[in-house]
């Protein structure tokens, strides 16, 4: 599949910002700024920003716990993303869903859902929306390897597939479910495998090459647009925080997590363009400085907004 230089640069700017706003989402809860616990995507970036890129504007996403990039991805303001996991008023939701919960209509994220595998039966219903309505729309959900042990997976893929709903499903394999590696409850090698119980396409994309779970992502939208139904895509991929900060990750090691960092999308497309001639180390250097400016304004603007007036604590109760 051929990508314009413009998209791959696009690219390059979506994830460098993704990583720069999750170093900064640590660096605020280390401060005590942000309660609660954050879940990091550091690591992942090109999954969030392949898929998401090969969306419509108008098209829907819905989310895990780890959904910070997936948003950022999808277009969601930073100042609004930072500080609703703030609990801000300003944030995406009024501070009232915070980190693991948020909802942007605008954007078609239709939530970053806490529950494992939660997200999967409300994607397919979307889908279910989608195809009754005649919108012409596509659902994308992404969910992680412990989410395809979860009941709700395989009912929701086998009911998407029957109805042959406009919907895609982002498997990031990052090889561990909280802190339980995945060789202990799988006996697959290809999560993707099991697709085939459900008579869809089941894909494996490298969960660190932006360009091939772009390609990978953009061509099971389009069967999902045109009828044909869902596809499983399996992006093998790796974080290297824990589960959330403060996880101790004793359940792997250093030079297991040093390995995966040689990996790193964001380098590996570095490397790419500076191949093709279309990078130097200046503007690489720009654009990190660029987004690293971004995610500051947008912490800046999270710290001087105003927490919600407990008077309010009714509104947007359905």
């Amino acid at each position: 599949m051929k990508i314009a230089k413009e998209l791959k640069f696009q690219f390059l700017k979506t994830m460098v910002t993704i990583r720069c706003f999750e170093e900064k989402a640590k660096e605020l809860y280390l401060a005590g700024k942000i309660r609660g616990t954050v879940h990091l995507s550091t690591g992942m970036e090109a999954v969030a920003t392949g898929a998401c890129s090969s969306l419509n504007p108008d098209d829907y996403m819905n989310s895990t716990h780890r959904g910070h990039g997936h948003c950022i991805a999808k277009g969601v303001g930073l100042r609004e993303i930072m500080a609703e996991i703030m609990g801000r008023a300003t944030g995406v939701c009024q501070g009232r869903g915070g980190t693991m919960h948020m909802f942007d209509v605008a954007h078609g994220v239709m939530g970053t859902i806490g529950i494992v595998g939660g997200g999967i039966p409300i994607a397919t219903g979307l889908g279910l929306g989608i195809q009754q309505l005649g919108l012409g729309r596509v659902a994308l959900c992404f969910l992680g390897d412990g989410a395809s042990n979860e009941g709700a997976f395989h009912e929701a893929v086998n009911l998407g597939a029957v109805w042959r709903l406009p919907v895609v499903y982002v498997l990031e394999n990052n090889l561990v479910g909280d802190t339980t590696p995945l060789r202990e409850v799988v006996l697959i090698d290809d999560l993707a495998d099991r697709a085939k119980s459900y008579g869809i396409p089941g894909v494996i994309a490298d969960g660190n090459d932006v360009l091939d779970v772009y390609a990978k992502v953009s061509a099971a939208v389009r069967r999902a647009r045109s009828g044909d139904g869902p596809t499983l895509i399996e992006c093998k991929t790796y974080r290297w925080e824990g589960h959330q900060i403060g996880d101790p990750c004793v359940y792997r090691t250093k030079e297991e997590v040093e390995q995966w960092k040689k990996k790193c999308p964001i380098k590996r497309l570095k490397t790419h363009l500076m191949r093709e001639k279309l990078l130097t180390e200046k503007r690489y250097e720009a654009i990190v400085a660029a987004s690293q400016a971004e995610v500051d304004q947008a912490a800046a603007f999270a710290m001087d907004s105003p927490e919600p007036d407990p008077q309010t604590v009714l509104d947007y109760v359905y």
